[in-house]
């Protein structure tokens, strides 16, 4: 465990004083729930959501005065969610390094959004408990400034699907159909292919490891095709 962790302080640029800390950071239920006496991280992550919301709520406080309180809450929540916080896990490639139970990993744990996302407010708490504040809300910073540029500028979108369907409608009535394509590897990891075909045409088409994730993956690539960008 020491070499996985020396290699993802490297990543995160912070050299743990207490390296336990981290490791907890690390440490989902499934695999404390195999061993006696072993913590794990869902205490961490109530702290480090706490900690991440007041850094951003600070951030976009001090940087975008022009805008209300409902505007800065609408821009909290594009930034502060589950898919912001699952983009920084595989940024970090946090799936390698959490302690998780065999059959955790087996139905895809590594890869399960929620799961990392949560591990990402751990380690954040992990940081602030080791390092205090200041390390914390610039490792925050660091590493959300890319999608706080996407939320600031109208980039993000949670729901692909419903977005491509207010498009369509302002056109009067589209028929919009999602076909799944294929399927393919074991039970425990099977990846999704689909299509979103507008008036029975293919306008888009994606992959991933459940069949809303896919589903959405294709809406995205349908409005980016309607947009006129490359995909």
């Amino acid at each position: 465990m020491n070499n996985s962790i020396n290699s993802l302080e490297n990543k995160l640029g912070i050299k743990f004083t207490n390296k336990a800390l981290l490791i907890t950071a690390l440490t989902h239920s499934s695999y404390a729930n195999q061993y006696k006496n072993v913590q794990f991280n869902e205490r961490l992550e109530f702290l480090g959501d706490s900690v991440l919301q007041l850094t951003i709520t600070e951030y976009l406080f001090s940087f975008f005065k022009d805008k209300s309180e409902g505007e800065l809450t609408k821009l909290r929540a594009l930034i502060v969610c589950e898919s912001s916080l699952y983009e920084i896990a595989k940024k970090l490639d946090l799936g390698n390094y959490i302690r998780m139970s065999k059959g955790e990993e087996l139905t895809g744990g590594r890869e399960r959004p929620s799961l990392l996302a949560d591990c990402v407010e751990a380690v954040i708490a992990s940081i602030y408990l080791d390092k205090g504040i200041d390390t914390v809300k610039k490792f925050i910073i660091n590493n959300f400034v890319d999608i706080i540029d996407k939320a600031t500028n109208n980039q993000i979108i949670l729901d692909y699907k419903t977005r491509l369907q207010e498009i369509l409608q302002r056109q009067g009535d589209v028929t919009i159909k999602y076909d799944l394509v294929k399927y393919e590897g074991p039970p425990h990891r099977r990846k999704f292919y689909t299509a979103v075909l507008i008036e029975n045409k293919i306008m888009g088409e994606g992959s991933g490891y459940s069949k809303k994730e896919s589903e959405q993956s294709a809406a995205k690539k349908a409005l980016l095709h309607l947009e006129g960008k490359n995909v």
